[in-house]
């Protein structure tokens, strides 16, 4: 039996609008998409316009300038490591692959330079820039360069700390780690500021605290009109 019809009916109001605004939120509606991909895609947008480092690592790049490097890399095969040769000859160095192993020697700034221009490239989304680059990837994904380019650099930083070339290692772990693996994570995300999208991500963070909260009142109305109450005793 309802203890307190006005307060149960009142709860089951809120729990059926819940549902409905539910229902909708999963209908694409919000630029062909429904709410929680189009939010997912906002804010990976925003995430990867906060995370634009090229410039800087450019800059610390310039710290290990007329370095030589010699080192020899294992990549994941032997295709990958015969591909490279044309991301180290590009920049103006040498490279030599045998089986699964790539070689690489020459002006290390020079190297990081074309592993920072191809990775800008695909920060802004441009893969059909670096396929014309290197024609070798040719028919593959966009993102291969860039793979390779983190093969690479994990190899710079293991091999150069064997030799104790601590600060050349930490520019290679950095780039890689901020610059390549944003830019092949985020490969086709538009890029957004959040100043220019305050506006839904306001009306986005507070919506979910009501929706929240409406999902909760209305349970709680619906049982304590049935007259259910929750007890310590």
């Amino acid at each position: 039996m309802i203890h307190n019809k006005k307060e149960f009916n009142g709860g089951l109001a809120l729990l059926v609008v819940f549902f409905i605004v539910l229902f909708a939120m999963f209908q694409p509606l919000f630029d062909g998409h429904n709410a929680m991909a189009y939010l997912d895609n906002l804010y990976n947008s925003i995430s990867k316009g906060s995370a634009y480092y090229v410039d800087n690592l450019r800059e610390e790049a310039k710290g290990v300038a007329g370095y030589q490097v010699n080192v020899t890399v294992k990549m994941k095969s032997e295709s990958q490591a015969a591909d490279s040769v044309a991301l180290i000859t590009a920049a103006g160095a040498t490279a030599e692959a045998k089986g699964k192993e790539l070689t690489v020697s020459g002006d290390y700034v020079a190297i990081l330079n074309a592993c920072l221009d191809d990775s800008d490239r695909m920060y802004h989304n441009d893969g059909a820039a670096v396929i014309a680059k290197y024609p070798v990837f040719a028919g593959k994904d966009e993102r291969q360069a860039l793979y390779n380019w983190n093969v690479i650099l994990e190899g710079f930083d293991k091999g150069l700390k064997e030799q104790e070339a601590f600060a050349q290692a930490k520019v290679a772990f950095n780039i890689n780690s901020k610059v390549v693996e944003t830019a092949y994570n985020y490969y086709n995300v538009v890029p957004e500021q959040i100043k220019d999208k305050v506006g839904i991500v306001i009306f986005s963070l507070a919506f979910y605290v009501i929706y929240t909260m409406w999902y909760g009142f209305g349970i709680l109305f619906v049982f304590e009109g049935w007259g259910l109450k929750i007890s310590g005793h």
